[in-house]
């Protein structure tokens, strides 16, 4: 009997201390970024073969697209840098305030997976608080690498 509640004392212990052990490994801060919903909806996603087909379109009514992370500028793009950065955040607004509430803006980062972006959610949330109505986010849910250069999209190098 003295054995078996040894056996089952040190079972204990060594479950106690896998479970604390597994929870020490993931951080609240990445739990919080998975489970975070992103602030757009899916009618809010563009696509990048439809945004190929605006850029090679030529007009007025034509978005204007922002490169609000620290990758490849696409062709037509302005480029702000991360706008986790402060001084960029700044810059994006200061490019952003001349421009008609309504006029179609696009923005994209493509530095990493949607769920780990830290420049698409505060970029969108700050046009959306300015006022903007025709945000679209560049749907790059792994990278620019995979869902724009990949597929020989152009770049403003090209």
């Amino acid at each position: 009997m003295k054995n078996l509640l040894k056996i089952l004392f040190t079972f204990l212990i060594i479950n106690i201390f896998v479970v604390f052990s597994a929870k020490a490994q993931t951080s609240p801060a990445s739990l919080a970024t998975l489970e975070k919903p992103v602030p757009w909806t899916n009618e809010q996603l563009i696509e990048p073969a439809d945004l190929v087909a605006l850029i090679n379109m030529t007009n007025a009514s034509s978005p204007v697209i922002f490169n609000i992370g620290a990758v490849e500028d696409i062709k037509g793009a302005i480029h702000i840098g991360p706008v986790s950065n402060a001084a960029n955040m700044e810059k994006l607004k200061q490019k952003v305030a001349s421009l008609p509430l309504s006029k179609p803006v696009i923005i994209y980062c493509g530095c990493c997976p949607f769920t780990k972006c830290p420049n698409i959610s505060p970029a969108f949330l700050e046009l959306k608080k300015m006022g903007f109505t025709q945000i679209k986010v560049l749907n790059l849910p792994v990278n620019l690498k995979t869902n724009w250069i990949a597929k020989d999209y152009p770049l403003a190098s090209k």
